[in-house]
C-alpha cells in the first residue's frame, strides 16, 4: 500500500524548494544549538553578549532562524562563551532521508 503524499512531499519534489527547506533548517539548527549551549551554561542574553563583546539583540539574531550570516569564529566565540567546544560534522549523502538532507544534532 502505497502512502498518501502530503502537500509538504511534493514540494520537497522541487530542487528550489527543497534548497531553500534544507538551509532554513540548517539555520534553524545552528540558531537551536546556540540557545542550547546558552541555556545548559546558565547564562541570559544578555550575559553572553557581555562575554563575546557584541549586544543582546545580536545575540538574539544568532538565536533566529533567519539570520544566515554565521561563521567558525563566531561560532567558535559563542562556544567558549558557553563552556563548551565547536565540533562541525560533515554529513555524507548516503545519510539523506526523503530526497533532503538533515543537519545533524
Amino acid at each position: 500500500m502505497e502512502k498518501n503524499k502530503t502537500y509538504m512531499d511534493k514540494l520537497m519534489t522541487e530542487k528550489d524548494f527543497r534548497e531553500k527547506f534544507d538551509q532554513k533548517y540548517q539555520n534553524l539548527c545552528i540558531a537551536e544549538q546556540i540557545a542550547q549551549a546558552r541555556h545548559q551554561a546558565h547564562l541570559t542574553q544578555s550575559e553572553l553578549a557581555k562575554r563575546i563583546h557584541t549586544t543582546k539583540s545580536a545575540i538574539s539574531r544568532y538565536e533566529s532562524a533567519d539570520y544566515d550570516k554565521y561563521g567558525i569564529t563566531l561560532l567558535t566565540r559563542i562556544a567558549k562563551a558557553c563552556g563548551a567546544d565547536l565540533k562541525i560534522i560533515f554529513v555524507t549523502s548516503k545519510h539523506i532521508k526523503n530526497g533532503h538532507r538533515f543537519a545533524a544534532v
